[in-house]
């Protein structure tokens, strides 16, 4: 089974969300194929924390909602240092509360909705989903629906 580790730097977060994202992101693994020896962490922060990160790593100066960082790009000339019995960490998810919850106001859906969508979205960027352009951006936000509607987790109308 895929492992989720789960850090929330804000105690803020409902077991109930823990559990959600943790199916979804389960869900969403068996649906992309994700070897069941891979781990994942996703932190949950506050909009000050998320806009430290966002301009350090991004040099973008603003609260985002998700920022992803992938495990798994090997720049030019890098070892691949993984071992056959050692987990595969496929990388890391920010999710800002703060943002969420604004969010999911904006969208008028539910808390859970938005933050099963965040968590999908950096999910699937840790698997190597972009939207960098029109084509990528199609590809990914369409199989990012389907997950979602598959699982049941649909935005309200």
């Amino acid at each position: 089974m895929l492992h989720i580790d789960f850090q929330d730097e804000t105690n803020s977060v409902d077991e109930a969300f823990v559990d959600l994202i943790q199916r979804i992101i389960k869900f969403a693994a068996e649906k992309e194929k994700v070897s069941t020896e891979s781990e994942v962490s996703i932190s949950f922060v506050d909009n000050k924390e998320i806009q430290e990160i966002n301009r350090n790593y991004r040099q973008k100066d603003y609260a985002t909602d998700v920022i992803s960082f992938a495990m798994q790009e090997q720049g030019e000339g890098e070892m691949n240092i993984l071992h056959e019995d050692m987990p595969e960490m496929l990388g890391d998810i920010v999710i800002s509360i703060d943002k969420a919850k604004e969010q999911a106001e904006e969208y008028n859906h539910s808390l859970e909705r938005e933050l099963g969508f965040l968590a999908l979205h950096g999910f699937l960027h840790l698997l190597g989903y972009d939207h960098m352009n029109e084509e990528e951006e199609k590809q990914m936000f369409g199989r990012q629906e389907e997950i979602l509607h598959e699982f049941g987790l649909e935005r309200s109308e």
